[in-house]
């Protein structure tokens, strides 16, 4: 039987987070793009610039993926809340209480989530 506080504790916690580091990638990338305002380089021949580009797209890559968590996460409260929560959007079989503590916002069983 899953301790449904205690999944509930779990994905506030992961919520919490993501917020953060939302946060903090929003700041890092505006932070980047502010420091190469003005500036009439092109990446491509300055040494510095590729490494900016770069940091910035990778920055922007991570916050895409953090805000997909995001929404997991609030998809998986949903689930909490309708009664749902652990058992596979997939195939209907439950989720291993392991695979919650680790992942809580996890929608599929291994076997499942290993399928794509």
């Amino acid at each position: 039987m899953i301790d449904e506080k205690k999944m509930r504790d779990l994905l506030e916690a992961e919520r919490a987070d993501a917020r953060a580091l939302i946060a903090s990638l929003t700041q890092g990338i505006n932070e980047v793009s502010a420091a190469r305002d003005g500036d009439n380089s092109d990446d491509e021949h300055d040494p510095e610039g590729a490494t900016l580009a770069f940091e910035r797209s990778q920055a922007a890559t991570l916050l895409e993926q953090t805000k997909t968590r995001l929404d997991e996460i609030a998809e998986a409260l949903a689930r909490l809340d309708s009664g749902s929560f652990g058992t596979c959007i997939d195939c209907g079989g439950p989720i291993a209480e392991a695979r919650l503590e680790i992942r809580p916002y996890a929608a599929k069983c291994v076997d499942c989530a290993s399928r794509g």
